[in-house]
C-alpha cells in the first residue's frame, strides 16, 4: 500500500499542531521546520523545534504534506494540494513549487520494479530549474 493509499491516523489536536497546521496552510512553497518554527516564535507562539519536527513528520507519514530535500539536504515541507501521488517542479531561485503528476514516471517505475521483482514500491521525484519570473529577471 503505498503512503497516499495508507488510512490516515488520527491525531490529538493540540494548540501546537493547529499553529503548524495554520502556518502551512498559508504557505504555497516549501517551508523548512526552523523557517516555520520562526515564523511561529514572530507570531508569539511558543512551540519547541523539536515539536514542530514532530508534528510536520507525523503530517508527511499521513500523507497530508509532502516532503523534499533542499540542495543542502534540509527537509522542506509544503501542504499536498493534490490527494493522488505527484510529482514537484521547483524554482532553485525563489522556491515555486508546481505539483505535476508524472504518468511516464509511474509507468517507468512500475515496469523496472517488475523487471527486477520487487514488489510494494514508491517512489519521489523532484524536478528542480528556475521558472519563468525568476528568469525573466536575469
Amino acid at each position: 500500500m503505498s503512503p497516499q493509499e495508507q488510512p490516515v491516523k488520527e491525531h490529538r489536536r493540540t494548540r501546537q499542531r493547529a499553529a503548524v497546521d495554520e502556518v502551512l496552510d498559508e504557505t504555497e512553497d516549501f517551508i523548512s521546520a526552523q523557517d516555520l518554527h520562526a515564523i511561529l516564535r514572530s507570531r508569539g507562539l511558543s512551540v519547541g523545534l523539536a515539536t514542530v519536527y514532530r508534528t510536520l513528520q507525523s503530517l508527511a507519514d499521513d500523507g497530508r504534506v509532502d516532503v523534499l530535500r533542499t540542495a543542502g539536504g534540509e527537509a522542506a515541507y509544503r501542504r499536498c494540494e493534490r490527494d493522488e501521488h505527484h510529482h514537484h517542479l521547483v524554482c532553485r531561485s525563489c522556491g515555486a513549487t508546481v505539483e505535476i503528476a508524472g504518468p511516464a514516471v509511474e509507468r517507468w517505475t512500475t515496469s523496472v520494479a517488475k523487471d527486477y521483482g520487487y514488489i510494494d514500491v514508491a517512489h519521489t521525484l523532484e524536478i528542480f530549474g528556475t521558472c519563468p519570473r525568476c528568469a525573466g529577471q536575469k
